[in-house]
């Protein structure tokens, strides 16, 4: 389909979608957006969870649940209303002329293909091509996605990858036929920055040699600073404020947008400190001694990987890594994807057993140890994952999931007294007993992340290992979160090892850094000598990577 001469590339006018239910009327998530694309521009739209960014772009690709409708408004793509067509029709825009990169790699990528016949499947859904030029342009929209070894990747499955590699594999299937208009939901939120900066790089490319437009659905305030024409700023599903970029983020016009200016980790220079309130609460609590409480020494951790048609080969996730925990502090690890930080972080739980190298907790050596000898040590050893709708039973309730290691490490017995442990335990992560009986999926992203905090302080632990915990989340219920955890360590005398993409987050929260690259320790020391003056080459890449970096944070 061609585009009309002189039409935006997409143009979305009053639209309301509506969520329909079986015994009520229904949730309007999107109520009067107006909001249009043209050739060679780069929109973002930003909001905190709920707002209805995603349910936008998901209406304007004719993409939503059949809960969902348009009740009023239109969609055009290339000038076509495209608003009541069927999905056979839309077939000949979707790939050529718009491309799509969904938020959740997990979901999105078929578990049971290999990377390279999911790119292949893409680039001949609209176009007649030999085998072996297909293969080669596969491998071409891998390595432009970002993506190294790709021959190996190629012949891999999901599961074998990264989460911020399989984003990267969603990236090359959406641009596998090189279409006008590139819609991304959260991209890139999965990402460390040096990829991200690689990929958005990227797309600036495109979109100035060939006119690609983007429409980027974001909670880093950071790239939408650093990379878009306009801002979009999407509350209970109304445009609350909209315009170019800089005006908008450095002289936002509502209060809204001034708080997320104000909770981006990239807009902010100064560490957070604990609240009075968490001051006060931890000020009879003895604190911990100032003594290594994790030590990993020399560790290496081993993965065969199959190929297709050819012997397995060996993968390093885990060279030589050393480094060392002080209590009561916060312990970050850094790096890009596939560097080895998750493996790290299993490990330090006593998930994933190394193959060479020692772990030491609280003076004991735990690596070589049985599920049996483990037991004890995974009480004082809690791990926060990076999604938390993936990781608690959707079954339980809250309740049943914050009592469960209560009632597992024989914390507190009877019913009535394990509730009443649950309740304190939502209190101390600022949720009300009114949550207790709800389901994961009754909850909002920062809701169950507070509750899988809640399920890890359940068995009293003295070290919580946080993978990622606050990635995914929108920058308002991220600030929440990292508040909530430097208040609960000045409480409780918490140690964190936290591993994570977000330099701007290291900078707010933690003591020490390791900086990690394909598995390997590149440097570790203080986060102020560190961010102040690295040593090496590729930390300073890391540092220079970091959105917003740019900004004057005296707008702040």
């Amino acid at each position: 389909m061609d585009q009309q001469s002189g039409s935006p590339l997409l143009r979305i006018d009053d639209l309301r979608v509506r969520y329909r239910s079986a015994h009520s009327p229904g949730t309007v998530a999107v109520d009067g957006v107006n909001l249009a694309v043209g050739p060679g521009e780069f929109v973002a739209v930003v909001g905190e969870s709920g707002s209805g960014k995603s349910t936008t772009i998901h209406a304007a690709l004719r993409l939503l649940p059949s809960s969902a409708s348009i009740e009023t408004g239109s969609v055009h793509l290339g000038g076509h209303d495209v608003t009541r067509w069927k999905d056979r029709r839309l077939v000949s825009l979707r790939g050529p002329f718009v491309g799509f990169v969904p938020q959740d790699p997990g979901t999105s990528l078929n578990p049971v293909k290999r990377i390279g016949k999911q790119v292949l499947e893409a680039i001949r859904l609209h176009r007649k091509i030999e085998t072996g030029p297909a293969r080669d342009l596969a491998l071409e929209k891998l390595r432009l996605a970002g993506l190294g070894d790709v021959e190996r990747i190629f012949d891999q499955f999901p599961h074998e990858l990264s989460g911020g590699m399989k984003q990267r594999v969603l990236i090359a299937i959406a641009l596998a036929s090189d279409p006008a208009l590139l819609v991304a939901d959260e991209p890139t939120s999965a990402l460390d920055v040096t990829v991200q900066k690689v990929i958005l790089d990227h797309l600036a490319h495109l979109r100035d040699t060939l006119g690609l437009g983007v429409l980027l659905v974001t909670h880093d305030l950071g790239v939408a600073f650093d990379r878009a024409d306009r801002v979009v700023v999407m509350q209970h599903g109304r445009i609350v404020e909209q315009g170019p970029t800089r005006q908008v983020i450095e002289n936002p016009a509502r209060e809204y947008t001034r708080s997320l200016v104000a909770a981006a980790p990239s807009f902010r220079d100064l560490r957070l400190g604990p609240s009075p309130l968490a001051v006060e609460a931890g000020a009879g609590r003895p604190r911990p001694a100032d003594h290594p409480i994790l030590e990993i020494k020399d560790v290496e951790r081993h993965f065969r990987v199959a190929g297709s048609g050819a012997k397995a080969t060996v993968f390093t996730a885990v060279d030589a890594v050393s480094l060392t925990v002080t209590a009561g502090t916060t312990h970050a690890v850094v790096g890009e994807s596939g560097a080895g930080k998750s493996t790290l972080a299993r490990i330090a739980v006593g998930l994933t057993r190394p193959d060479a190298g020692e772990v030491w907790f609280d003076g004991t050596e735990i690596g070589g140890l049985s599920s049996r000898g483990l037991r004890p040590v995974r009480r004082k050893v809690q791990l926060v994952r990076q999604n938390p709708y993936a990781s608690l039973d959707p079954k339980f309730t809250v309740e049943q999931i914050v009592s469960e290691p209560l009632a597992a490490f024989g914390i507190v017995d009877g019913r009535a007294r394990r509730r009443a442990r649950v309740v304190e335990l939502l209190d101390a992560v600022a949720l009300d007993a009114g949550h207790l009986h709800r389901r994961p999926a009754e909850l909002s992203g920062g809701q169950r992340q507070r509750v899988a905090i809640a399920r890890a302080l359940a068995a009293d632990p003295a070290l919580v290992v946080l993978d990622e915990a606050v990635s995914a989340l929108d920058v308002s219920v991220q600030a929440q979160i990292l508040q909530l955890l430097v208040d609960l360590q000045a409480e409780l005398g918490l140690t964190y090892l936290f591993v994570t993409h977000d330099l701007g987050v290291v900078r707010l929260v933690a003591d020490d850094v390791t900086v990690m690259r394909a598995g390997r320790v590149i440097e570790t020391g203080p986060v102020a000598d560190i961010f102040a003056a690295p040593r090496d080459e590729y930390t300073r890449n890391l540092l220079d990577a970091v959105p917003g970096e740019n900004r004057s944070l005296a707008t702040v």
